[in-house]
């Protein structure tokens, strides 16, 4: 019960911390583009007078009820973004915290930066070759097959790191090498049309730094983990 309990306090700690410096890296680099991106998109007023007018509606163009809720830009905004963020950090610290105990492979100072890199590529970078970070107002396929064909990959790519990290064997290379691939063999979930009002060069440079943003959190959860459990434990 002691070990379960330094895990989970040492998770808690790196991913609160990781997850403010994730915040802050989101507010310069990622949040401006959301910012951007949402004036292409077309509120209910404009929907409503394109129907009226016989004029088409995009697909991708979503409608907001004025019973959703949605926080007010500014402080209220930041807030709760912030504590979005750092939330879902604390998760994945939890869940890197499980798998290391699982499978028994500690994480410490010396490397913690190549789990980050594995979290990375596991939850981050392969997932992203089929179904890209995407700002409001782009057209995604159905939502369910996005998140089974993510949550897939994620695990396919999560297996195939862990069989090359215990099973360094010529059997253990072929079948991780299978797992990395299948999912992208089996491809992802394709939208019913790529037309977007979002330039792509806003597209790209928010997919880019999306990308970046989550390398920066997980190498620094990594670092963080095996820093306080080296101290804690």
């Amino acid at each position: 019960m002691e070990v379960f309990k330094r895990i989970f306090f040492v998770a808690i700690l790196a991913g609160l911390m990781a997850g403010i410096v994730q915040s802050a890296i989101m507010q310069w680099r990622v949040v401006p583009l959301i910012l951007e991106a949402e004036l292409y998109e077309i509120s209910e007023a404009d929907a409503i007078k394109h129907e009226q007018e016989g004029e088409p509606v995009a697909p991708h163009k979503h409608e907001i009820s004025e019973q959703d809720w949605t926080p007010q830009d500014g402080f209220e905004r930041i807030f709760y973004t912030v504590l979005a963020t750092i939330l879902t950090a604390i998760g994945f610290t939890l869940i890197m915290a499980a798998i290391s105990t699982l499978i028994k492979q500690p994480i410490t100072t010396q490397n913690g930066l190549l789990w980050g890199l594995a979290g990375f590529i596991s939850f981050n970078l392969m997932p992203a070759i089929g179904l890209p970070p995407e700002l409001p107002g782009m057209i995604a396929a159905e939502l369910g097959a996005r998140q089974i064909w993510w949550w897939g990959t994620v695990l396919a790519s999560a297996i195939s790191i862990i069989i090359l990290l215990k099973y360094q064997k010529p059997i253990g290379l072929i079948v991780a090498l299978i797992l990395f691939l299948l999912p992208h063999i089996i491809g992802a979930p394709i939208p019913p049309t790529l037309e977007s009002d979002v330039p792509a060069h806003l597209a790209t440079s928010y997919a880019a730094n999306a990308l970046f943003t989550s390398l920066s959190f997980w190498l620094t959860v990594g670092w963080l983990y095996g820093f306080f459990n080296k101290r804690i434990g």
